[in-house]
C-alpha cells in the first residue's frame, strides 16, 4: 500500500505541481520496483532513484523558491541550464519517461500479460 500517491497531490492553480509531494510519491514507488523484480527492474530503479535525487538536490537548495516543479524548470530555463546534463529539468524529463514506462508495464500485467518480457 502506497502512503503517498500521485492522485493525492493537489495542483496549485497558478503554480503547478508541488515539488515535495511529487518527490514523496516518486520515492513511494521505489519499493514497488523491488517487488516487481529486483534483478529485472534494477536498471529502472537506479535510473528512477538517480533522477529523483537530482530533482531533490535542486529543491533543497531553496525550498521556498522551488516549491513547485514548474518553478524549478522555469528557473533553469531562464538561467540557461535546463538542457545541461544532470539538470533537474533533464531529470524530470527522464523521470516522467520512467513513470510512463512503469504505467505501461503495469497496464499490460493488469490486462493479463503473464510474460514479463512481453509486458516490458
Amino acid at each position: 500500500v502506497l502512503d503517498t500517491r500521485f492522485s493525492d497531490i493537489e495542483l496549485r492553480e497558478e503554480d503547478g505541481i508541488p515539488t515535495e509531494e511529487f518527490l514523496e510519491s516518486c520515492y513511494a514507488i521505489v519499493p514497488v520496483l523491488d517487488k516487481l523484480g529486483p534483478t529485472v527492474f534494477a536498471p529502472v530503479k537506479m535510473d528512477f532513484v538517480g533522477n529523483i535525487k537530482k530533482i531533490n538536490q535542486k529543491f533543497i537548495t531553496n525550498r521556498e523558491e522551488f516549491d513547485t516543479l514548474q518553478k524549478i524548470v522555469l528557473h533553469e530555463v531562464n538561467a540557461g541550464v535546463a538542457q545541461i546534463r544532470n539538470s533537474a529539468t533533464e531529470a524530470l524529463l527522464w523521470l516522467k519517461r520512467g513513470l510512463k514506462f512503469l504505467k505501461g508495464f503495469l497496464t499490460e500485467v493488469k490486462n493479463g500479460e503473464k510474460n514479463i518480457q512481453t509486458a516490458l
